[in-house]
This record gives structure tokens, C-alpha cells and sequence, in this order.
């Protein structure tokens, strides 16, 4: 264990001083050799997990009225959406452009790996293709919100960042299989929860409700649109000892590996705040009266948490 936190903490630092060196380079090197022939590009993001915004500093010798389109480009591979080119307030020339990425959400066919951005002019029969110059890589922002790791349909993840030289570019990793919760509801009797698997299709599922010594092992039922449903009595998460037991539900599958179910494809920072669940009363049969609360952890992992009600008093 110690050994593998040296190497980590080395690795940490090797990728600090490589960012700082490569930094360097890009400032007093490529960016002052570049920026009468490349758009300083001032603000670049991935909002909602899937959609790319540009704004760039043209060159002085780009017109307003010209016409624009954004590329991307890998391995011979071209895909093109609209940019617009016009003038700023301060009488010089910007560009803005945003990009739907994935072909699930009518967006751009993206492949895995890295491509390209660049942005094409037309004006007349005159083309040029300028690159993208992204000094600044994007810094997460604070408050209740972050950006979209991942995009929210699809759970396939898009991430900004820049050639040695600078040019921007973006990588699209495809989804990892997991899945999430839509919907819990609790009755007096039983708690039943929907979810959907993002990044893959489970072959003769089945949930297994976990607690510390005990599995409660239940069916899956499949509904339309993509969505699976689980339910399990209650009476037979009571806790066996004065104190709280804390359930946790697992996906498991003939294809798939098995995943917890949670919520994470979200921008909220603190999931069990702000999607929480009330707290219900119930009396499961021939059981005692316990408390039932639905949570989600820090993480992101759904988890029930089941209390007698000598210990909520």
C-alpha cells in the first residue's frame, strides 16, 4: 500500500511539471509564432456533457462577412457543423460555434480517440483553414454545480484540451456500462426502484439487494423505453439488530459486470442533498414499526437505509 502511494504521488508530479513545461513552451514559443495564423480561442467548454462552445479571437485580416463552419478531423475523417464569424463591440472579429456531439442525440458521429478542431473561411472561391489556439485549459467552476462529466443520454464523455502546439482538441471516450436511477417509490410494503443501463444491454438480469451479512437476491422486470424495475418486501430489510442497516442495490448480468445503481450523470456536487428522498414510517408485517430512508452517497451510489424506530427516538 505505501508503495503504490509513492508511485501515485510521483505520478501526480511528473504530470505537474509536464503541464508546467508544456505551458511554458506554449506561451513563449508556439503562441507568439501562431497568432496571426490561428483563432485565440477565449472561452471553450463541454456544457451538458455533449455539446462543445467556442468563442475565438480571429486575425486581423478576417471579414465579418465570411463564411464559417467548424471541422473536426481524425484519421482522414471529416465532420463539419456551423460556426458564426462577426463583428465585436470593440470593432474586431470573433467567432462562435457550438457543437452537438454523438449521433444518439442528432449530434456529430464522433469515433473514440482525439480529433481535431479547426475552423474552415469561405469567402467567394477563397478557402483557408485556420486552427483553434486553446491557451488556457478549462477550470472547473465552484458552487452547488459543476460541469457534465459525461453527457446525461448517452453516459459517453467528451473533454477539451490541446495539442503540444496548442491547437484544441477533443476527446471522446465512449460510455462505461452503469446504471441509473429514474425513479423510488416506497409503500408500506415494499420499495420499488426504476432505472435505466447506460453503455450496454444486460443479458438475464438480476438485482441483488446487499447489507452487511445478508443478500436479498430479486427479479428484474423490463418496461418500455429502456427502463427496468426491481421491488423487494420490506419486512425483509428490517434490521435484525437495534441499530440502522444500510442496503445496497447491485446489477448483475450474464454480459456485464456488476454495478451498483446510483446517480452520476448529473452536474450536481452534492447528490444526497439535493436529490433527497423523505424519510418514511413503515410497519412491515410481523415485523416492528422502522424508518425507511432512500439516499444517495457522495459518490453518487443509491442506498437504502433502514432504522428501527427506538433508535430514531
Amino acid at each position: 500500500m505505501k508503495r503504490r502511494r509513492i508511485l501515485r504521488a510521483l505520478r501526480r508530479r511528473m504530470r505537474r511539471q509536464t503541464t508546467r513545461v508544456r505551458s511554458v513552451l506554449l506561451r513563449r514559443f508556439f503562441l507568439p509564432r501562431r497568432k496571426g495564423r490561428a483563432a485565440v480561442l477565449r472561452y471553450a467548454a463541454v456544457l451538458d456533457g455533449q455539446t462543445v462552445n467556442l468563442h475565438a479571437r480571429m486575425p486581423h485580416w478576417v471579414r465579418p462577412e465570411e463564411g464559417a463552419r467548424i471541422e473536426l478531423r481524425r484519421r482522414g475523417r471529416r465532420l463539419a457543423t456551423a460556426a458564426k464569424v462577426y463583428a465585436d463591440h470593440d470593432g474586431g472579429v470573433v467567432m462562435d460555434a457550438a457543437i452537438l456531439l454523438g449521433q444518439d442525440v442528432s449530434g456529430l458521429p464522433l469515433t473514440p480517440g482525439r480529433w481535431k478542431i479547426r475552423l474552415r473561411l469561405s469567402r467567394g472561391l477563397r478557402r483557408r483553414t485556420l486552427p483553434l489556439l486553446l491557451v488556457d485549459l478549462p477550470v472547473p467552476y465552484g458552487g452547488p454545480t459543476r460541469p457534465m462529466e459525461a453527457s446525461a443520454a448517452t453516459g459517453a464523455r467528451y473533454r477539451l484540451g490541446r495539442s503540444v502546439t496548442g491547437s484544441a482538441r477533443v476527446t471522446f471516450s465512449p460510455p462505461q456500462p452503469s446504471a441509473e436511477v429514474v425513479r423510488v417509490h416506497v409503500t408500506h410494503s415494499q420499495i420499488e426502484v426504476t432505472f435505466r443501463v447506460v453503455g450496454g444491454e444486460p443479458e438475464a438480469p438480476w438485482a441483488e439487494f446487499v447489507a452487511s451479512g445478508r443478500c436479498l437476491e430479486v427479479d428484474v422486470d423490463r418496461f418500455d423505453g429502456g427502463l427496468w424495475q426491481v421491488s423487494v418486501p420490506l419486512h425483509l430489510m428490517a434490521p435484525r439488530r437495534d441499530h440502522a442497516e444500510q442496503w445496497d442495490l447491485v446489477l448483475c448480468s450474464d454480459n456485464l459486470r456488476d454495478m451498483r445503481l446510483g446517480r452520476r450523470l448529473h452536474d450536481v456536487r452534492n447528490p444526497g442533498r439535493v436529490f433527497a428522498f423523505r424519510q418514511t414510517a413503515v410497519t412491515p408485517v410481523g415485523r416492528y414499526p422502522m424508518l425507511v430512508l432512500p439516499r444517495y452517497t457522495p459518490a453518487g451510489n443509491f442506498r437504502i437505509q433502514c432504522s428501527p424506530m427506538t433508535e430514531a427516538a
